[in-house]
């Protein structure tokens, strides 16, 4: 299975099992759009990503994780 952008929920579950020692609250936009990038299963194109994008992964990664 590969990953898109619009892949929000699984994105955010496969970054809840890889760094399950980070805060998804505390992460900036930087850092979470390149650890998406870094997904073994992820194959979009990165620049394809906007901030919305980022905030509803961000999101969906916060409730994965409580």
């Amino acid at each position: 299975m590969s990953l898109k952008w619009v892949d929000v929920l699984e994105i955010a579950i496969q970054l809840a099992e890889t760094r399950p020692d980070v805060d998804p609250r505390y992460v900036n936009f930087v850092d979470l759009h390149r650890w998406v990038t870094e997904l073994p299963e992820f194959d979009d194109e990165p620049g394809r990503a906007g901030e919305k994008v980022l905030e509803a992964i961000q999101a969906a990664w916060i409730e994965e994780r409580d």
